[in-house]
């Protein structure tokens, strides 16, 4: 039976020269066991040009999700992140194996990487579909920021209170000083809300969870609200407010900042070996007993 997925593409840690150095055996191990599979291999650019790849077909990674039926990216969770916001709109499915630390969204790990490879290019697979947060920032009316995040939108101060104004569906819900606030998607719930209280919840779920960030009011606690649910939060007092997005981009705030989270139309989806299971991931991520 031929296999849903003719033509694969590899990305590294596209962005870190030394880490692509590091994995290059991997890499390129990959590569080749895709090859001799009669499957067509892509390599995005920096990835080949820091590995030294040779008689494989280059893509830059926006152009990636036209060219490919399935993205296997090797590095960590913030590799994934990033590529998967920017192939947000080719809905191409994405595999994670695993170069770094927890590794929650790369579960494949490089000694049984091929094996794994195989089985899924034969079909034996599970989808799982993760949605993200589309986030715009408005001053005096005008449009700073316009942007989607797969596992947080954070708003923070780094070294003093930030005050904010948070509303649901236009019905307020809190006035608040604290260090920052997190808006999460479920995939998010296990990265920085995790580490502030927040609650994990699981990927199947259409939710965001609306986290603080070290509260002045110690009453102030974590809210989940439903995924179609439109938030605005009005920054009322900041001297060095930030807001960035998964992480990865920074934009700075002031005083009447008007930042508005819905969830995005586009979605990201993840191939999973048959045998994956959510619970068994935290279990072993979380050192849960």
């Amino acid at each position: 039976m031929l296999s849903r997925f003719s033509s694969v593409a590899i990305v590294g840690k596209y962005m870190d020269e030394s880490a692509l150095q590091r994995m290059q055996t991997d890499l390129t191990r990959l590569a080749h066991h895709l090859l001799q599979s009669g499957v067509h291999v892509c390599i995005e650019q920096h990835t080949a040009q820091y590995v030294g790849f040779e008689g494989f077909h280059v893509a830059s990674l926006n152009s990636i999700g036209e060219k490919a039926d399935l993205v296997i990216v090797m590095g960590g969770d913030g590799t994934m992140l990033s590529v998967g916001r920017v192939l947000r709109n080719t809905r191409v499915p994405l595999i994670g194996i695993n170069l770094g630390r927890l590794g929650f969204l790369t579960d494949l790990q490089t000694n049984t990487m091929l094996v794994e490879i195989d089985k899924i290019l034969a079909g034996d697979y599970q989808i799982e579909t993760r949605m993200l947060l589309q986030t715009e920032v408005t001053r005096q009316s005008n449009t700073l920021v316009d942007t989607v995040a797969l596992n947080d939108v954070v708003i923070k101060s780094a070294f003093r209170l930030i005050e904010l104004e948070v509303h649901v569906n236009g019905q307020f819900v809190s006035r608040q000083r604290a260090d920052g606030l997190i808006l999460a998607t479920p995939t998010g719930t296990t990265a920085y809300a995790l580490s502030t209280g927040g609650p994990i919840m699981h990927p199947d779920l259409e939710a965001i969870s609306i986290v603080p960030i070290s509260p002045h009011t110690l009453s102030y606690r974590p809210i989940t609200v439903p995924a179609e649910s439109i938030i605005e939060v009005v920054v009322v007092q900041a001297d060095d407010a930030q807001l960035n997005f998964d992480g990865q981009g920074q934009y700075a705030l002031a005083v009447g900042d008007h930042i508005r989270i819905a969830k995005a139309h586009q979605e990201i989806q993840l191939l999973h070996p048959k045998d994956y299971c959510y619970f068994d991931m935290l279990r072993n991520k979380l050192n849960w007993g």
